[in-house]
């Protein structure tokens, strides 16, 4: 699987709507961290990186954005612009993130607290790892 759209819960209110995420039910795994993206810069990314470990669900509080996934054998892009909607991606997977709207911002619910030795930053060191010594995308 490489990255999957889950629906959350949208309660539709005239005084405003509600969407709800709860870990285990909604996320599947426990929610260890959450940290948010925003202001970011025209034409920049972030990401660029695979984790060993780390589960996330990304969401689109605000705006939207593109998440473009790589598991070594395939690349799928995805574009995130509701925020009741949430990507998750699993781990041993390169995720980049591009194309901001002005104002976006952009959720990480992580399976994980913070470790610098979860993270593979060289796309090369990441084929190594996951066993892989050529790309073949779609």
């Amino acid at each position: 699987m490489l990255g999957k759209i889950i629906n959350l819960t949208k309660i539709v209110d005239p005084r405003g709507n509600l969407t709800v995420a709860e870990q285990l039910k909604d996320v599947p795994f426990d929610i260890k961290r959450a940290y948010w993206v925003y202001d970011v810069p025209g034409g920049e990314s972030r990401g660029g990186h695979a984790h060993k470990r780390l589960q996330q669900f990304v969401i689109a509080l605000s705006g939207s954005f593109h998440v473009t996934l790589d598991n070594g054998r395939e690349k799928k892009t995805v574009l995130l612009n509701h925020p009741w909607q949430g990507l998750l991606i699993e781990t041993n997977t390169w995720r980049t993130l591009d194309d901001f709207s002005s104002g976006a911002v952009c959720l990480v619910l992580a399976s994980e607290l913070y470790d610098e030795d979860d993270y593979i930053y060289d796309y090369d060191e990441f084929l190594a790892y996951i066993g892989r010594n050529n790309v073949i995308t779609k």
